[in-house]
Parts: structure tokens; C-alpha cells; sequence
């Protein structure tokens, strides 16, 4: 399975269009070679260097495994988003206080289809952890 964006390349710099600083839209996503078997995919983007640990930027599961490109949100329909480290749901665009940061995009073939909802994480945990 392969993931990447038409607006950076691995391990480049996201445009400033896509952070804080810009728009803050979400970043278009493609995704290659999903096995044939997949029930759904999950996608959780995160950036490991952020001062108090992990911060997790989106998480979304129960994606349609035919889905090959994800572009601000415009066809996840029947995909749940869960809490990031805001403590609410959705994209939550890079701004990093300083420094480099890396982000990673972690994509999941999974089996089945998942049957939590996005309050299966509660928002206190969700910021306690992050």
C-alpha cells in the first residue's frame, strides 16, 4: 500500500497553504495498491517532533477501501473522524511553534468495518495523551 500528495513531496515541506499560516485545508491525499480484500481503511496523521509528545492531526477510519483520493474532506462520506489532539474532531492543520516538524501519514487496510464511534476516544483522554 502506498500514500502520498500532489502538494509535497516524502519528506519535503508542506506548502504554507495547508498550515496555520495559510488556509489550514486539508491536505489532498492519494492511495495506492489497497489490497482487494480490505473492508475499510484508516488514516491517522501525526506529528511525532511536537514539544509534548505525538500530536494527532486527523484520525479517520471506516473509509471506502475504492476511495483512492481524500481532498478536504470531499468524499469520506461514511467515514467517522475521530478526536485529535484538540480534543474535537476533524483536520487540524500543522502549526508547529517552532523548529522541524515531521509528519507522518499512517494508512490501514483493515477487515472489517469498524463499529466505534468518534466519542469512542474522549476528548480529556484525547488531550491528556497528546
Amino acid at each position: 500500500m502506498k500514500i502520498e500528495s500532489d502538494v509535497f513531496v516524502n519528506n519535503g515541506k508542506i506548502p504554507i497553504r495547508y498550515t496555520c499560516n495559510g488556509e489550514g485545508i486539508q491536505i489532498p491525499i492519494k492511495m495506492f495498491d489497497v489490497p482487494k480484500d480490505a473492508k475499510s481503511l484508516a488514516l491517522i496523521v501525526d506529528d511525532p517532533d511536537a514539544p509534548n509528545g505525538d500530536f494527532v492531526h486527523w484520525v479517520v477510519w471506516n473509509i471506502d477501501p475504492k476511495i483512492s483520493v481524500i481532498k478536504n474532506n470531499n468524499n469520506i462520506s461514511g467515514a467517522t473522524e475521530g478526536y485529535t489532539s484538540l480534543g474535537k474532531p476533524g483536520w487540524v492543520a500543522p502549526c508547529p511553534p517552532s523548529g522541524i516538524h515531521h509528519y507522518n501519514f499512517k494508512l490501514f487496510a483493515l477487515d472489517t468495518v469498524l463499529s466505534m464511534s468518534k466519542s469512542s476516544v474522549e476528548k480529556k483522554e484525547s488531550k491528556r495523551r497528546y
